[in-house]
């Protein structure tokens, strides 16, 4: 049976070629923090996984996890969470995700072209500035060719009873 563990193996794989790929049109880098703002839902599988990430880090420094799991308490207690509130996750002193190695599949993939559920697209407004629509499909990546992450999360899901999307605010703020 595969794993979370996989997954992030193949998805970080993609992220290797793509990065290759796209050579200098991928402005992404440390420190910069363009994608780690607003809104955006992440899976069960995500969850499960940044809460492994924070239990990693309470056990290693728990000063940090203490911090990651004050700003997730009032994140999580945000009626209008927006588009220029910070991720939880991201420690706005350094521009770093306190929860990295943990972070969820969406937060991995974005920088490189790649095609959404709508069928367009989609690529970090800060890459690609000044390419063509041709440089950008050629930098065109699947994160997950085989469709593991919804098999994986369609088993947790079933496993766990709890069902649909979060956010990394409501994973952790517990």
């Amino acid at each position: 049976m595969s794993s979370d563990c996989e997954l992030v193996q193949i998805v970080d794989r993609a992220l290797a070629e793509a990065t290759r790929r796209c050579g200098s049109w991928l402005v992404c880098r440390a420190g910069c923090t363009q994608c780690c703002h607003g809104p955006f839902e992440i899976s069960q599988l995500d969850s499960q996984r940044l809460r492994q990430g924070l239990a990693e880090l309470e056990r290693d420094e728990p000063g940090r996890a203490n911090a990651v799991r004050e700003r997730a308490r009032h994140a999580a207690q945000l009626t209008n969470f927006g588009d220029d509130d910070p991720c939880p996750v991201l420690d706005l002193e350094t521009g770093i995700c306190d929860l990295y190695a943990s972070r969820p599949i969406t937060c991995r993939c974005f920088g490189p072209p790649v095609l959404c559920d709508s069928g367009t697209v989609g690529v970090c407004e800060l890459c690609f500035d000044g390419a063509s629509d041709e440089e950008i499909a050629k930098c065109l990546v699947d994160f997950d060719p085989e469709g593991l992450e919804s098999v994986l999360i369609d088993e947790l899901e079933r496993a766990t009873g709890v069902r649909g999307p979060t956010t990394v605010a409501l994973s952790l703020a517990s």
